[in-house]
């Protein structure tokens, strides 16, 4: 057998099933268990609980305690099995979190030799880095940071693995990272493991992608999959594990005896998620995804070879996260007939009263028409008017705000149905994605009481390389007669945010049907498809190799997750919403589809 190293996450989001650490540690062999908890969200969850802390004099705040409830119920059997912990949980505070790692070892009598990485945290130096050129423009938006009117909060730089990787190599049991990469928790102890090196961009690739594919969990094995109905049993799913090779191809798989799936669908779709461009851009390397194989080795056994790598970007990305304002709304139930001229007559009445929409910051007024015609329940005759509104001045998105909403509810429309408020005029936080030069970066590896600096890759005046892609061949599209279905029967899809935009990626299971696919789901086509996104840029990527489009969708999340008004702020659903829409495709793309 090709001697790999099996890395395995037990988390891919803050709040995942706590039990997970040490089903992967007692399910099977496998040698790094990792562990991914932090998102944009997260990092201003952390700053809040973070600042709560600090204002009772406790400076432990900022990282992912759950992390630590894992950690009791592992770190002796991994020290045993001399599996290593590397885990993104010291989020905005790594080396409490080391600290807190460091007595529960002594709490269990074990020699445990505990890293943390730090570096990437770019507050105390942003005055100073503006100073010298660095201007933090909006990825989304184009707009600079200086000309912000937002408080800023948090502004950490996404770290790659080699800090990891150094950790590793000076003999860490447990390695606690700060803001880095998604897939630097794996990319670190693969090059630990056949010590790449730093121009070993196509292994790096390959372990990118690796990453890329467990990062979230369980959406690898079968969650949040399109065709949910080739999955055998949601009924504890188990949680991916990349064994990955020299080379850095790798296999996904997962423990014995778990529930969930993984399929080719299964890791094409995360492939697919939350991506823009398919040369996917890391610190440490860029992997184009337009150029690995995917195939079925055996049952939960898929392969993942060929990814090809590039020297990575000269700068690094980094999360910041702002105070944005204030912000109040609510949802009123609008029922029966005439529900266009209600809503209007309430909106117009509501604004009026309380002093015209010009005052506010932005106001977004959403009637979402979930009634049906003779509806056969008094719930089937519900729609729903949400009207949220956004200001610098807590006072007009205050008490006043929804006092106001409140005084009409008896002078108003028939069947006014109040439903919770939106916000109740608190603070919200807008997400701002932005870069700086990475040589403004230095990661810092903390153990035995030295700290090891680590530059860069695209620091080292490395000779460049650039990996040319060859587009893969596209079948011809199927002709003749067609037929209505809906483009879930055909097609699989995975969707979710990126800052303020969000990505579609859209798979096909055949040579033929993404034929069909690549002629038919053009930018205009998905436009008319989803008509909210008719006035915004998008661009499109093809991913022949996996039989795969991708669209990337700028600003249809306006500034991010946690500012966003919209229903599903994330875009989770966003595929699925594709999905149910009516096309019209060739008869012989649906011979093998069972449409009775």
């Amino acid at each position: 057998m090709t001697d790999v190293i099996k890395i395995a996450n037990c988390s891919g989001f803050y709040g995942d099933k706590l039990s997970a650490a040490k089903e992967m540690v007692e399910g099977g062999p496998i040698d790094v268990l990792t562990g991914d908890y932090l998102a944009e969200l997260t990092m201003a969850i952390l700053y809040g609980q973070k600042m709560k802390r600090s204002s009772q004099g406790d400076n432990s705040g900022g990282y992912v305690g759950t992390f630590l409830k894992q950690v009791k119920q592992v770190l002796q059997p991994c020290i045993e099995k001399n599996i290593k912990i590397v885990s993104n949980a010291g989020g905005l505070n790594p080396a409490s979190m080391a600290d807190a790692v460091k007595v529960i070892a002594s709490e269990l009598n074990l020699d445990v030799k505990v890293a943390y990485i730090d570096g990437d945290d770019l507050v105390p130096r942003m005055q100073e880095l503006q100073g010298e050129g660095e201007t933090f423009s909006n990825m989304d938006t184009g707009a600079r940071l200086a000309d912000s009117q937002n408080t800023l909060l948090t502004a950490n730089a996404y770290l790659g693995a080699w800090g990891i990787k150094e950790a590793l190599d000076q003999g860490a049991d447990v390695v606690i990272c700060p803001r880095v990469t998604d897939a630097a928790v794996v990319i670190g102890p693969a090059a630990w493991k056949f010590n790449w090196q730093r121009t070993d961009y196509d292994a790096l690739a390959g372990a990118l992608a690796a990453g890329h594919v467990i990062e979230c969990g369980q959406q690898a094995t079968g969650g949040n999959y399109a065709f949910f109905q080739e999955v055998p049993s949601f009924d504890n799913p188990g949680y991916p594990i990349a064994e990955i090779e020299a080379n850095g191809n790798f296999t996904i798989t997962k423990h014995p005896g778990t529930g969930g799936l993984v399929s080719v669908g299964t890791v094409k779709s995360q492939l697919l998620y939350e991506i823009g461009d398919p040369a996917y851009k890391n610190p440490d390397v860029i992997g184009h995804f337009d150029t690995l194989s995917i195939e079925q080795t055996g049952d939960d056994r898929v392969y993942v070879s060929g990814c090809k790598g590039s020297c990575p970007p000269p700068t690094h990305k980094v999360c910041i996260n702002t105070l944005g304002g204030f912000r109040n709304g609510f949802e009123i139930l609008i029922a029966g007939l005439d529900v266009e001229a209600k809503a209007n007559v309430l909106t117009e009445t509501f604004f009026k009263n309380i002093g015209g929409k010009e005052q506010f910051d932005d106001v977004s007024i959403e009637l979402i028409r979930s009634d049906k015609e003779n509806p056969q329940c008094n719930e089937e005759a519900f729609a729903r008017l949400r009207i949220v509104a956004k200001s610098q001045d807590k006072d007009l998105v205050g008490r006043l705000f929804s006092a106001k909403m409140i005084e009409i509810a008896l002078a108003n429309i028939p069947g006014f149905g109040p439903m919770n408020p939106i916000g109740n005029g608190e603070s919200f936080l807008v997400y701002w994605p932005t870069l700086v030069d990475s040589r403004y970066i230095t990661e810092r590896v903390h153990i035995d009481e030295q700290v090891i600096e680590v530059t860069p890759t695209s620091q080292l005046d490395l000779e460049p390389v650039n990996h040319e892609v060859v587009p893969a061949a596209v079948s011809a599209a199927p002709t003749g007669e067609t037929i209505s279905i809906p483009f879930g029967r055909l097609f699989g899809t995975r969707s979710g945010d990126k800052g303020g935009c969000a990505n579609v990626g859209v798979w096909a299971t055949s040579d033929d049907a993404y034929g069909f696919l690549h002629e038919f789901l053009t930018v205009d086509r998905l436009k008319a498809l989803m008509p909210e996104t008719a006035d915004l840029d998008i661009e499109r990527f093809e991913l022949a190799n996996i039989q795969s489009l991708n669209f990337f969708i700028k600003g249809i999340l306006g500034e991010g997750v946690a500012s966003s008004v919209r229903m599903d702020p994330q875009a989770k659903s966003m595929g699925e919403y594709l999905r149910a829409k009516v096309i019209e495709v060739p008869v012989a793309l649906t011979e093998h589809l069972n449409l009775g």
